[in-house]
């Protein structure tokens, strides 16, 4: 049997390139077709289409479910990104940060809220102050207006009673007076006292400048510091430690009462009230003139106001007359002296 060439079947013809590749039987042309022929692999890399009988596939009793292959993504779309589990960690932390900015928000406002209720505390007492000094200076007004009054009048017993412990009878080998401590405390300790420098002349003059400043039965050891021979004044020093007093800021007024205490003739706490006469200048010096008892004994001793302040130290007295007495202002001393 000669085959002839189909177009149609080219596997049946016997023409056919493919029959150049299948096996034929020794005896002649005729050979007869074992099986369907493998395919062939066209240019494109396809299968062409299988025109013979689909071998049938395996069946079995049970159900067989295709394997699970993961899904494709169609040919030109990118592949789907596989979603991966998140930490805990970001959440907590984003938390944690919440937290953070409340506890610093409600600081801030508590801060602020501290500040305005210091700011009106100061405001409270900036305003409480100055109606104290305005209650204060309205008392003490009251009280000048009291003063002139009454003529400013002197507690003599009140005033002695306050001043005593601060002045002391002073004694050398030559003479006695009376000296008072005065202004502010020493740098090295102890007590600075003022007297008359006629008081110690002679003592210091000879270069004796220990003294002894006596109260009742009680005697302290002093020594002569400074001298002023040309203003009567001299300062004396202890290291015990005294009541210092006060020298007045303002001059007294002429008519104003003062008191004296002082050692006339050598007996301390001897005190004497008078009023102050005049003011006096004899010999270039500015002096105070008061109508108070003195006598021998006084000199170096404190003249007080009605309020408990030193106007002068007692220095002089008339000699043919009762009643004139001469004090050194106190203005002069301190001007004079580094005590007050």
């Amino acid at each position: 049997m000669t085959a002839g060439y189909d177009p149609s079947n080219p596997v049946a013809s016997g023409n056919s390139e493919y029959d150049q590749d299948r096996p034929r039987h020794a005896a002649g042309d005729d050979s007869e077709r074992l099986g369907p022929l493998p395919p062939r692999i066209t240019p494109t890399g396809s299968f062409p289409p299988v025109t013979g009988p689909v071998p049938a596939q395996p069946t079995s009793a049970w159900p067989v479910s295709a394997p699970a292959t993961a899904p494709q993504s169609p040919p030109g779309v990118p592949p789907m990104p596989v979603a991966t589990r998140r930490s805990p960690l970001g959440a907590i932390a984003l938390t944690l940060v919440v937290l953070l900015l409340i506890v610093v928000g409600v600081q801030t406002a508590f801060i602020v809220q501290l500040e305005r209720r210091a700011d009106s505390a100061d405001a409270a007492v900036k305003t409480a102050q100055a109606g104290d000094a305005s209650r204060l200076k309205a008392l003490e007004d009251r009280a000048d207006k009291l003063e002139q009054k009454t003529g400013g009048s002197l507690d003599a017993a009140e005033v002695s009673a306050s001043v005593r412990p601060s002045v002391f009878r002073v004694a050398t080998k030559y003479a006695t007076g009376t000296g008072f401590a005065l202004g502010k405390a020493p740098a090295g300790g102890g007590t600075d006292l003022i007297t008359n420098y006629h008081v110690v002349q002679d003592a210091y003059e000879k270069g004796e400048k220990n003294v002894s400043l006596e109260r009742t039965d009680q005697r302290f050891a002093g020594t002569i510091v400074e001298v002023h021979p040309d203003m009567d004044l001299a300062v004396l020093h202890t290291d015990e430690v005294f009541p210092r007093l006060t020298p007045a800021a303002a001059v007294p007024k002429v008519g104003e009462p003062v008191l004296v205490i002082g050692s006339p003739l050598g007996l301390e706490d001897t005190v004497t009230t008078g009023v102050v006469s005049a003011f006096r200048t004899l010999n270039g010096e500015s002096l105070m003139q008061f109508d108070a008892a003195i006598n021998p004994g006084n000199s170096g001793g404190p003249v007080f106001n009605a309020k408990k302040e030193v106007v002068g130290v007692a220095t002089l007295k008339a000699q043919q007359a009762e009643g004139i007495g001469l004090a050194i202002p106190i203005s002069v001393v301190c001007d004079t002296v580094p005590v007050c």
